[in-house]
């Protein structure tokens, strides 16, 4: 099946040509060797003779064709297997446990998604698909409820709409490296500087989000260069690499953007305040202050996560209604849940009697967290056309005010073995460098560890490439290898 796909056309028939390579290299569907699979007993009855049936177990059942009546999980009224022949050969071989491998489920279908996305080079972030998922604008948390009246679940196919938690971004993209290997993808096309995948463009789309001063951009860019992290080769995700490497775009971007922040205000809870001294004696607004930066942005980012800790309170993780698993049960579980609504709408009465409708269901979908600046509604005053005026100096070397890089241990872990060491270090490191990454993880909706692992990585290809540089120090003096960097 060629994937000769033209990145103009739309998302879906993208969507649609992976689906079909997966179901064929996973012999599922569309192929003349499809898998084995285990022995059914087929039973089918009679549309005149089951009415009755189908009027009492309305919730666990739903009429296939004319013909027949089967339930959407091949399980007949009668609790024996009733699967038609197409369905026989759409159900992958078990491995040596028992445990059927290569099986569709719901973060698998995100990944897809994002890799559809990422193929046709859509603005969309795995980040803002995860935030769409989480806010209910792409369906996924009651997912069977949006299906038609016929296509009810029942046995186990259950398991495989049952939501019980949101999947994490490392997750998602582990799952989508693991697609790419199964559908044999051939190189994406090219991330090029017009792509919003890009660092130089999405950088600016962060540092509006950060509310930070659009001077820092041309910093942001001479790391972005200074780090090789502007060619192609870098930045396109080929499969058919021996050691294929799905890049963390946004996380990237934003781990760009902080070290960026590092080399001009240092962020060692020393120089960025000193430099803020310096900019208020000035008494011009229009130099950037990193006070009055984080004095504008932290207590708009306390009330931004106190609403979203109270949306995820108020999440409905229970369905409307309850999946029926087995037959003997059902009276059990009608019973449950009766009992549960019960007591949550008496709970209700005490702790909130009328509760407000979250946002994340009735606003439409914003790319932005934030709003800043002086119109009504803005979460406060824009600082993105400040100037850098108190900290990039013409006389000084580089241009920089701050002449010495701090960065914590920047060896790399043996492969394989490699883990997060955020929360050793982060009892050592600077509260102002902890609390930027803790900004821009809520803006991302990840974890720190995950910014600050990016962070390390950026540091290690910007460092290694333009300064001489002990791995095992933490401070380095700027001072620049033969060629013109910064």
């Amino acid at each position: 099946m060629s994937l000769a796909i033209d990145t103009n056309k739309q998302e879906t028939e993208v969507l649609w040509n992976f689906w079909k390579r997966y179901l064929q290299n996973t012999r599922q569907a569309f192929t003349e060797n499809p898998v084995s699979t285990a022995r059914f007993e087929v039973f089918m009855k009679s549309q005149s003779g089951s009415e009755s049936d189908t009027q009492s177990h309305q919730s666990c059942y739903s009429e296939a064709s004319s013909d027949t009546e089967m339930s959407v999980s091949g399980i007949s009224v009668d609790g024996r297997s009733a699967v038609s022949s197409e369905s026989l050969h759409s159900i992958p071989q078990k491995g040596r446990r028992g445990r059927v491998s290569n099986l569709m489920s719901m973060p698998r279908t995100l990944a897809m998604c994002y890799l559809a996305l990422l193929w046709v080079r859509e603005a969309i972030t795995l980040t803002d698909l995860l935030r769409m998922v989480a806010e209910g604008h792409i369906p996924y948390l009651h997912l069977h409820e949006t299906f038609p009246a016929e296509m009810r679940m029942f046995g186990k196919d259950v398991q495989i709409f049952r939501v019980l938690f949101f999947p994490s971004y490392a997750f998602i993209k582990k799952e989508a490296l693991v697609l790419a290997k199964i559908m044999k993808l051939p190189s994406f096309p090219t991330i090029s500087q017009d792509c919003l995948f890009h660092p130089v463009p999405l950088t600016v789309r962060y540092l509006l989000e950060a509310n930070l001063p659009d001077a820092l951009h041309v910093w942001v860019q001479k790391v972005i260069t200074g780090a090789g992290m502007d060619s192609d080769s870098f930045l396109t995700f080929d499969p058919t690499d021996k050691k294929p490497h799905l890049l963390s775009y946004d996380v990237q971007a934003v781990a760009v953007i902080i070290v960026a922040m590092k080399l001009l205000f240092k962020l060692d809870d020393h120089v960025e305040w000193k430099l803020s001294h310096d900019a208020a004696k000035k008494k011009n607004n229009k130099v950037f202050s990193l006070e009055r930066w984080f004095n504008i942005v932290q207590p708009v980012l306390e009330q931004a996560r106190l609403k979203e800790e109270q949306e995820e309170a108020r999440r409905q993780w229970n369905f409307a209604n309850p999946f029926i698993t087995n037959l003997k049960r059902k009276s059990l579980v009608l019973k449950k849940r009766r009992v549960t609504d019960h007591l949550q709408q008496r709970f209700q009465k005490f702790a909130d009697p009328a509760p407000e409708q979250s946002t994340s269901t009735t606003n439409s979908h914003t790319s932005f967290r934030f709003s800043w600046g002086e119109e009504e509604g803005s979460d406060g005053p824009s600082m993105f056309n400040q100037n850098l005026d108190c900290t990039v100096k013409a006389k000084a070397v580089n241009g920089l005010a701050n002449q010495r890089y701090w960065h914590p241990e920047l060896r790399i872990c043996p492969e394989n073995k490699c883990v997060s060491h955020f929360s050793k270090f982060e009892p050592s490191l600077p509260r102002m460098f902890v609390w930027v990454l803790d900004l821009f993880s809520f803006i991302l909706g990840v974890l720190q560890s995950d910014v600050y692992e990016e962070v390390l990585n950026v540091e290690r290809r910007f460092l290694k490439k333009n300064y001489r540089l002990d791995s095992r120090l933490t401070s380095s003096h700027l001072k620049k290898k033969k060629g013109p960097i910064l």
